[in-house]
Order: C-alpha cells, then structure tokens, then sequence
C-alpha cells in the first residue's frame, strides 16, 4: 500500500503516479514569481511622461507584474541549481504574508500612482479624468497577466513535449537544447509572422479604405496653383484623404496679406498620393512635375515636407511657414503609407527613409539647374516620422548647410540618424534634453522656441537647421535601450511639463514609455508630441523674416492655434 507502482512496457520501465498524486493545476503560480510580480506591479504605477488612463495603467501593470513573475521564477531557477536542490513547497504562513504584503504594498502605490497622475495632469492641463476606468484597472491588468502567463506556459509545454519526443531519437541534453530551439522559434514566427503581420495588414486594409474618402468640408480646389486643381497633372481622386485636406486648405492671400500688413501672393501647394503613382520614385516625380507646372520654383520660398506615415501634413507648420513668407511660398509633399503616424513609427520607417530621399533629390534635380540668381531658398521639414525621411536626404550638418537654406524638425524619433548623431556628440557639459552641438553654428535644439535658443549669445549665421522637441515627447525619448540602459534624460533636471518623480527601472520604464506612444497626440498643445504654436517661433528662428514685431508673432500664434 502506498508504494511506487512500475509498469514496464515495450519502451522500459515507468513510473506511475502515486495514489493521490496530481498534475499541478495550469493556473498555479509559485512564490518566488508572486513576489516579482508584486514588486513589479508596485514599480508600474511611478510616472511616466505623460497622464494614463485606468485602462492604460491596466495594461502597464500587467505587462510589469508578467516580466516580474518571469524574472523571478528565472532567479528562483538560477539559486536552485547553484544550491544542487529541488524546489520547496512554500509554507502557508510564507503565502500569509505574502497576501498581507501585497494587500499592504498595492494600496499604497495605487494611491501614489493616482497622485503622481493628478500631478501630470496639472502639469498638461490635462483634465479628463474617468473613475471608472481607474476602477476598471486592475481587471485589464489581470486578464493581461494571465494571458501573457498562459502564453509563456505554452511555449514551456511545447518544450517538453518537443524534447520529450526528440529523446527517443537522441540523447537527453541534445533532445532539450534543441528543444527549446524550435519552441522559441516558433514561439517567434508566430508572433512576428502572424500575429503582427496580421494586425499590421489589417490595419492597412483598414485605413486604406479611409484613405479613399474626402474629409468633411473639403472641396476640389479651383485654383491652378494646387495640385488636383485645374490643370493639374495629379487626380484629385488619387490624392487620398490627407492629401486633399492638404492641397484644399491652408490661408488665402487675402488672409495673409491682413496679417502683414503688405501685399502677399496666393501659396502654392503640391502633392502625390500613393494611388498617383506605382512607387515612391514615381510619386516624387509626378509631384515635382505638377510643383514645376504650378511655379514652385519661382516662388521665394519652396518647403520640401516629408509626410507623416499616412500623408499627413502639419497644417499649423506650413501655415506658419505661408504666413511669415508673405505668400510667396510653394510646398510640396507626398503620401507614402496609410497607417497612422504611431503604427508607421514601428513599422513603415524603410518608406520614410525612401520617401523623404526621393522627393528631395527630385526637387533637388530641377532645382539645382536654375540660374543661382533665380533659385529659391531650399527649406526643409517634417515632423515625427517625416523628421526621419526628411534626414535621410543628407548626410550630416555640412550637407544640410550647403544643399538647403534652413530646415526645421518637430518631435525627431529617437532613432533618427542625424538627430542621434547630433545629440550623441553634443558639447561637454550640455544636456541630453536641449543639447548643443559644434557651438550651435548651424545645428540647434530647443523645446520653447519661443524664448532664447541655445547657446545664446553665439553666432547663428547662414542655414539655420533647428529641433523642436518636448520634454514629454515620447517619440523623442522612447529606444529600446530603455529596457536595460539608464538615458541621460532622466537623470537631468526635468523639463516643465515632466514630473520630477520620474525615475529609470529596468523593463518597466521601457512598457510605460512605450504605452505612451500611441497617445502622444492626445495631450494639449506645447506637451507630448503635439506642436502647434511652436511652428510659429520655429519658423520665425530659422526664416528670419524681416518686419515682424513680437506682437505680429502673438497674432500669428492666435490665428494658428484658432485653426486647430
């Protein structure tokens, strides 16, 4: 009674389960992992740069207490090996006081991290706030827990499964190390291959039917100086939705001239959509042609602007650029994707890069043939993800001061080449969050244009090549290197709208950055990534416009911000 039961088989002898022994349930969960878990869970409600809402706090916390209970269980299994013994079966006053711990330790941060919120949004002027989704909180962060847990264990079962069949061929350490071998790489290709894949071409298809449509109140223009006008040799049916919101819009001459005081010209505006041409070569062709048609290149002033990922343009960047150009201006610009800015910021970065390159050497080409004493000034922008196709047509600050006369980037990804570059070098003694580079003498940074650029009081002559970038940007600030490296960034002095709470912990700080990115436009002007008014000072900076007073610079930050 109570002894071992063996049965012997064809593949030798086995070992039956004792009486009363049991597969332990799926849903167990081992100590040491539940203290990771709570650790991490505590660690994920300190701030990040900008205000979460329950449902996101939810999933920042799930995410945080699954690395957790994986890190931990993994250094439980480190000790044990080290210490040649078996796992113990936790006493119950163990699992007491872990409950009372937890109760304890995740009341008190949930009320810290309620506050350090309300703090945040004090800071943005931030006023929405739903309690119910903050009650709703520790349900999303649960359900993600166990999902994320239930996926792990999967993984873990196709490993024993793989090596267990694997050792009837071979030897036991080869059957597990190559047993793990597969299930990590279909683990992988699962997730790469269907998975986002999947989500990816879903939301292609998603908003590709969007890109179809006319946003409300926008008509064909019926003026030639517009591409899809009359004339054109770009369809307006071909446009896309941000492109015929771009081409339709913007401020008349008449607006223009009210503003300065003194006559002003009609701006021009070009635009290839994806549908207007086969490839991005070809699109940036068919734009230069129909900016050639209009008279682009006999404006004063021509804006090459690299578009967010679905052809999107600033309205308040080119319309600030319009305005302080007394109208005498031409833009043009091309789609190449129809994903929205933070889904083409993890996945369309290769069609940025081509497009920001292939439509400035077009432009370039016809450009760089006219008399010199007939060219315009050669501007450059973008914003986001066009910041990063807009830098791939050059190859560092000298290249930008001979090919252009000034150039302005809002919000640069942190993975911009340039930009990185730039900031990587930047003079001893100057921080990561305003850096200054080579003395400031062509390339400078700033996250309040409004004020005194630095270094001020140095010599800023020539092209002007300026940054504009918020403290709480997360598309400036988020790098994987978030996951294991401590940034300068947060080390430094806080900018305005960044509480000074906020701190660098392994893993965590990556997923709270990270779940900030998809909301980074969802703040008030001046915060995260959304620019507007600071067009307005940028433009001013790197243009120099003669005949604008500080007063015409507050009307046109009014007449911007109304337009939003």
């Amino acid at each position: 009674m109570g002894a071992a039961v063996v049965i012997t088989s064809s593949k030798g002898p086995q070992k039956a389960e004792q009486p009363g022994e049991r597969r332990k349930p799926v849903w167990l969960l081992t100590l040491p992992g539940c203290w990771g878990a709570l650790v991490a869970s505590c660690l994920s409600f300190t701030p990040s740069l900008l205000p979460r809402g329950g449902v996101l706090q939810g999933v920042v916390w799930g995410i945080s207490a699954a690395i957790g209970y994986g890190v931990a269980v993994l250094l439980a299994c480190v000790w044990r090996a080290f210490a040649d013994r078996d796992a113990k079966q936790p006493r119950p006053r163990s699992w007491r006081l872990f409950f009372i711990s937890a109760a304890v330790l995740l009341t008190v941060f949930f009320g810290l991290g309620q506050y350090w919120q309300y703090l945040i949004r004090g800071l943005m002027g931030v006023t929405d706030y739903n309690i119910w989704f903050v009650v709703l909180s520790p349900v999303v962060a649960t359900a993600l827990f166990g999902a994320i847990l239930l996926a792990g264990r999967g993984v873990r079962w196709l490993y024993r499964r793989s090596a267990a069949l694997l050792a009837r061929r071979m030897g036991r350490r080869a059957a597990r190390a190559l047993g793990w071998i597969l299930a990590a790489g279909l683990a992988y290709l699962l997730v790469t291959g269907l998975l986002l894949d999947g989500i990816v071409g879903l939301a292609n298809d998603t908003f590709s039917l969007r890109n179809g449509t006319t946003p409300e109140g926008v008509q064909q223009p019926s003026t030639s100086l517009r591409s899809g006008g009359p004339g054109s040799v770009v369809p307006w049916d071909s446009l896309g939705y941000q492109g015929r919101a771009f081409v339709a819009t913007g401020p008349s001459e008449s607006a223009i001239a009210a503003f300065t005081h003194r006559p002003a010209q009609e701006p021009i505006r070009a635009y290839a959509g994806l549908e207007s041409a086969h490839d991005s070569e070809a699109r940036a062709a068919l734009a230069v042609k129909d900016l050639e048609r209009a008279g682009g290149f006999k404006r004063q002033k021509l804006l090459v602007v690299t578009t967010t990922g679905s052809g999107w343009v600033d309205p308040a960047s080119v319309d600030s650029f319009e305005y302080l150009g007394d109208g005498d201006t031409a833009t043009v610009a091309m789609q190449y994707s129809y994903l929205p800015s933070w889904l083409s910021y993890l996945v369309d970065q290769s069609k940025a890069r081509a497009a920001g390159r292939d439509l400035f050497d077009a432009v370039y080409g016809v450009w760089s043939k006219l008399p010199r004493e007939s060219r315009p000034q050669l501007i450059v922008a973008g914003e986001s993800l066009g910041s990063f196709g807009g830098e791939s047509a050059f190859s560092g600050e000298a290249d930008l001061s001979n090919r252009t006369s000034g150039t302005l980037f809002a919000g640069p990804p942190n993975f911009n080449t340039l930009f990185r570059a730039f900031s990587d070098h930047r003079d001893p003694g100057t921080p990561e969050v305003q850096p200054v580079y080579k003395d400031g003498r062509t390339i400078r940074f700033t996250n309040a244009p409004g004020t005194k650029i630095p270094p001020s009081g140095r010599p800023w002559e020539g092209t002007r090549v300026l940054y504009l970038m918020h403290p709480s940007d997360p598309i400036v600030w988020w790098s994987p290197n978030l996951v294991f490296n401590k940034p300068d960034w947060i080390s430094e002095t806080p900018g305005s709208d960044v509480l000074k709470g906020m701190v660098w912990i392994p893993f965590v700080t990556f997923w709270q950055v990270t779940a900030d990115l998809p909301f980074s436009v969802d703040v008030p002007s001046g915060h995260g990534h959304t620019y507007t008014t600071e067009y307005v000072d940028g433009w001013n900076a790197v243009l120099r416009p003669s005949g604008i007073s500080a007063q015409d610079l507050d009307h046109l930050r009014n007449i911007i911000s109304g337009e939003q």
